[in-house]
This record gives structure tokens, sequence and C-alpha cells, in this order.
């Protein structure tokens, strides 16, 4: 059977759904250099950003994605015996086209152009191609964040989470239990009806009807303590998190996504920043943290955690702690100079020693440091151990691919803890 190829209407777009299709495309959108590794992030050649790529992405997802019916593509290919007649490009190169308007009409996209992507003499997205680019806009990463956040939780019948609730009762706002006798310290959420209750037990009302209330008739309302956290989120962009066949950064970004939405839907009191850490250390706003790629090279962990400790100190929370990804051992160490000491052969006993001095500094902060290691050498998983050993942390082995559960599971396990 052959298929005469005539102008795009646009019936094809009737069972795509462009939300799935952004899904499916969040390899790209989140993009930390995995294809080129050895490239430099500020010398401004970013191929992941360019039409092109995106036309590959796009397509990709529409033959192996599940957004169309086999029906549909075959229909979208037509006979591959008429592939080089004249006539124009194919139904399925018209319908990305399409698509890649409708992500930047919908706001998922911004084109560096305002002219509609057009394809390149050979009848596609092509080498001869103009170098247009495209970046990805707030609603998308929001978007993606939200994915994310309903695919981890969703596995694990968590449909809906509240605020940091604790499992101590205490005179909060949030009345729920039964009185008691007010103790010294307690907020005075007084219970009026039980402290006059008690006067007058103790003392009948006299003839004037005044009641005699005293300190020791004093009731206070109990309810469970609903905590606020400040979260540091502190991640390795060293080149490690993208060499040795596995992409680290990627799912890394993802868990940063899908923390932030989880806290700015349903934790709203809380705090959250972003730290990375490579040769050096820098906060980031939570908004670019998906469009930055891993780079320089070493790792020092020291410059991150301080960074992050003078980030927390300044927060007013009842708990403040650190989530540090990382997939390598310490390797470099800014000195009193400004200078970088780097050493990536093992261990180096000057950068440890300085390392646990700032996990010490965090400890007498009151700051927690939970480890996410990616990596599972002994020398590291016996480092990672000990620092949540001195400050009193969680360390967690995990892979990329259960990386986001179990930040996440964590994050929200502090509803079951007591804060003191």
């Amino acid at each position: 059977m052959r298929y005469r190829y005539t102008r795009y209407t646009g019936e094809d777009l009737e069972g795509i759904d462009l939300d799935e299709l952004v899904s499916k495309l969040s390899r790209l959108l989140l993009s930390s250099g995995f294809d080129s590794p050895y490239g430099d992030p500020s010398d401004g050649d970013d191929d992941d950003r360019s039409l092109q790529s995106l036309h590959d992405a796009i397509l990709d997802a529409l033959l192996n994605g599940g957004l169309l019916s086999d029906d549909a593509i075959q229909r979208l290919l037509g006979d591959p015996a008429d592939a080089d007649q004249a006539g124009g490009q194919s139904r399925l190169e018209e319908l990305i086209q399409e698509l890649i308007r409708q992500l930047a009409g919908q706001g998922y996209i911004s084109l560096d152009s305002d002219a509609p992507p057009e394809s390149g003499t050979g009848g596609g997205f092509g080498r001869d191609t103009s170098p247009a680019r495209f970046q990805v806009t707030d609603k998308s990463l929001d978007f993606l964040g939200y994915r994310a956040l309903r695919d981890l939780l969703g596995s694990h019948g968590r449909s809906s989470v509240g605020r940091h609730d604790t499992c101590e009762l205490a005179t909060g706002v949030e009345a729920g239990g039964a009185s008691k006798p007010y103790e010294f310290g307690d907020t005075l959420n007084l219970d009026a009806s039980g402290t006059i209750l008690n006067a007058v037990q103790r003392a009948p009302a006299g003839q004037d009807g005044a009641i005699d209330v005293q300190y020791r008739d004093l009731m206070v309302a109990q309810g469970e303590y609903q905590s606020s956290c400040a979260t540091v989120l502190m991640l390795d962009c060293s080149h490690s998190m993208i060499l040795y066949g596995e992409d680290r950064f990627t799912p890394a970004k993802q868990v940063a996504l899908a923390l932030s939405h989880l806290i700015r839907s349903q934790y709203p009191g809380d705090a959250l920043n972003a730290v990375l850490f490579h040769d050096s250390a820098e906060e980031i706003p939570l908004k670019q943290l998906a469009r930055v790629r891993v780079g320089p090279y070493y790792t020092n962990t020291r410059e991150g955690l301080r960074l992050a400790r003078r980030i927390l100190e300044r927060q007013r929370k009842d708990m403040r702690q650190i989530v540090m990804i990382t997939d390598g051992k310490p390797s470099a160490l800014t000195q009193a100079d400004g200078r970088i000491y780097r050493n990536a052969f093992g261990l180096d006993p000057t950068i440890i020693r300085e390392t646990f001095a700032e996990v010490a500094n965090c400890r007498r902060a009151g700051i927690m440091i939970n480890t996410f290691m990616l990596a599972r050498d002994y020398e590291l998983v016996s480092f990672v151990r000990r620092v949540a050993a001195v400050c009193r942390g969680k360390a967690y082995f995990t892979t990329p691919y259960t990386l986001g559960r179990y930040v996440l599971m964590d994050y929200m396990d502090k509803k079951t803890k007591t804060v003191h």
C-alpha cells in the first residue's frame, strides 16, 4: 500500500498528551552533560539545547514512548519506498514541528527566536538547520517536579502528605489532646474551662461571684507538635557524577525539583536551599538548579558543608538539616589564602581532617547531615558512616534509580521524630 503525502492537518495531535510528552523529555530538559562528559560547561557549546536535539528526543518519544498507537505511527511514516520522492516533508516531521510550536506556545520551552522552527533543506532537522536554541521555562521545571513527586510517592501509597507532625504532645497552637496542669516552660495555651473548674472545686465562689484562680489551678491544652524544617540540598557536581557510564547528576536534579514541589505545596513553612560543590561551592536559586551542568572536576566537601552551615544558621526553624548527595570522596580543600588544594588519589589526610572538622561544626550548630552515597567503595562507605556518627545523621547507600524515594521518604519521616 502506498501513502500520498498531503498538507498536515493536525489530526494526529489529538492522541498526544502534551504533559506526558514533557515527562518523556525530562532527561533532555534536565541535561547534565552526560552526552559530552569531558565538555567544559562554561564554553557555551550546548548541543543539548539545540532544536535538533529537541527534534530527535520528540521523535524517539513518539516512536518508542507509547504516545502514539502503532496504526498512527504507520500512517505518519508512510511507505518507505516513497522516502526519496519530492513533495516536501513527511507528516511525522510536520507533527514534530507542530509539537515544538505547541510546547513553546504553552510555555514549556522558549525559543531563542520568535520565528517558528523550520526544517533544513534536506527535509528534516538536519545538519543544515540554523543553530537555533531553546530554553527550559520555570513552568516546565515546576511540572517536572510535580510529576517526579507524584511518581515517587504514588508508588508507595503516599497520595497526600501534610506538615511535619511529631509523636510528641506539646502545648502548641493545634489543640487536640487532653489538657494538663501548667508547668513552667509550657506555652500558655490556656484551657479556660479546665482552669475555672479547678479553682471552683478548690474554693467555691464567694458571695460576690468572684473566683480565686491560683497558679496550681492553671490548665493548658495539649496539641500535636508540628515542626518546621530548614533544609540545604547539597549536590556533588564533580565530573564523577556523569562518568563511568552512568548519569548520576540528572536524578539528583529530579530529586531537588520533587523536594522543592513537596515543600512548596505541602510544607509551606519549611525552607529549602541548594548548594553545589565541586572544586569550590556556591549557592544557586532553586529555579536555576535544573539548568546547571557538572563541573569543575574535584569534590570540595568541606567548602560545601561550610556554606550550607552558614545558610542554615540564618534560619530559625525547629529542625535544620543538610541533605548531601555525592558519589565521590573529598578531593579538594579551600585554603586560608583562597587557593584550592587538590588531590584525587586516595583519602588525603589533610582534606579528610578539615572535612570532619566542618562536620563537627555542623553538629555544634545543631545541624543534622543525612548523606546519600551513590557509590560503594570501601573507603567511601567508611567516610560516610563516620560523618553520620559525628553529626548523628543517617547514611544511605543507594543508586540513581532509588535516590528520589530515599530522599523524600527520609524527609517525610521527620513527621514522626521528636523535636526538642
